[in-house]
């Protein structure tokens, strides 16, 4: 189990980390809100002195992960599949689509969705398979 909550630690730290602050918030609100509720016990009396950001609460549930209850573990769990799935989605596209962005969007500021903002643009002129993995993983234009 000890391994298993490091995995999931460390795929939410770098995938929330790295993907969801190059990419805009996604559905990040809802997995930092459901982490948030089922982990507060855990917030409250071990990490109520840690300023939030920058992986810092994860590594204080790290620090404590033989306390976490079963309700706050799943809660990771779940927050580091819903994170993989979309790092997959993302690198599908970024595969599918790389001399698509290069050609339409590499001027494009990375963050907020501007660089999907910019695929879906031009979504009629980028090739057959960047289209179809813009439908794969349905990309949508950012919420302003």
């Amino acid at each position: 189990m000890e391994v298993e909550v490091k995995k999931q630690c460390v795929l939410v730290f770098v995938v929330a980390g790295v993907v969801l602050g190059a990419t805009g918030s996604w559905a990040q609100d809802e997995i930092v809100d459901n982490v948030m509720t089922a982990c507060e016990p855990e917030i409250t009396n071990y990490c109520s002195q840690v300023t939030l950001g920058e992986g810092r609460l994860l590594a204080c549930f790290y620090a404590h992960e033989d306390k976490l209850s079963g309700s706050c573990q799943f809660a990771l769990y779940e927050a580091a599949a819903q994170l993989e799935q979309f790092a997959t989605a993302v690198t599908h596209l970024a595969t599918e689509c790389s001399d698509d962005l290069m050609k339409f969007c590499a001027a494009v500021e990375l963050g907020e969705g501007r660089v999907g903002t910019c695929l879906l643009e031009h979504k009629a002129e980028v090739t057959d398979a960047c289209r179809q993995a813009m439908d794969d993983v349905e990309l949508e234009a950012a919420d302003d």
